[in-house]
């Protein structure tokens, strides 16, 4: 049994099976097996904005089919001509908050597949890895929208899928609303969300 992080070998490859014996409480993630250490508790600035987001999105979606979920939140993503099975999944991430309308995808133990809508939250040394290896990992696993929150110049960049790409919608500022395009009649007031 894995009880300290610095147990795990970071050249071996690992799947979600094993990521569930593992009994420390630093967060990791898994891409495509490899581990990724994810930074300490996130700012208090952070927290206000993802709380924000949540808050407006939850009130948007009450009594609706569905759900907003923030991290920690395990989401497995597989490709969806594999099993699910926990020896080959290899993806595990914890985005800041995400949306999922599929109720079969929810389980116990968090969600498998794509959520329709993901939010990242970015400060400064953390938007390559949104950027570049999230962002494949979103676009492949077949993720509809993703919004990246950077909290530095208060500004969301939005992507949605159309024909398996994420094609890139806009950059909105800290004053715009935002459309979220999953639904027709929602738009996120991002001065609701900045503070």
């Amino acid at each position: 049994m894995i009880t300290d992080f610095n147990q795990l070998d970071l050249t071996k490859q690992y799947s979600y099976a094993d990521y569930l014996t593992w009994k420390f409480t630093d967060r990791v993630e898994l891409i495509r097996g490899w581990i990724k250490k994810m930074s300490p508790a996130p700012s208090s600035y952070h927290q206000v904005v993802s709380g924000n987001l949540s808050f407006h999105i939850q009130k948007y979606l009450y009594k609706k089919e569905c759900k907003v979920f923030v991290a920690p939140f395990d989401v497995r993503l597989i490709n969806t001509k594999k099993s699910s099975d926990d020896n080959i999944v290899y993806t595990v991430v914890q985005p800041d908050i995400c949306i999922i309308c599929d109720k079969n995808k929810i389980d116990k133990r968090g969600c498998v597949g794509a959520p329709d809508l993901v939010i990242e939250i970015v400060s400064k040394g953390n938007t390559k890895y949104e950027m570049e290896t999230k962002f494949e990992l979103y676009e492949e696993a077949g993720v509809l929208e993703y919004w990246i929150v950077g909290l530095g110049d208060e500004t969301t960049t939005v992507f949605d899928l159309k024909e398996n790409k994420f094609q890139f919608r806009k950059i909105y500022s800290n004053d715009d609303k935002v459309p979220m395009g999953i639904f027709t009649d929602f738009s996120m007031d991002m001065t609701e969300v900045f503070e």
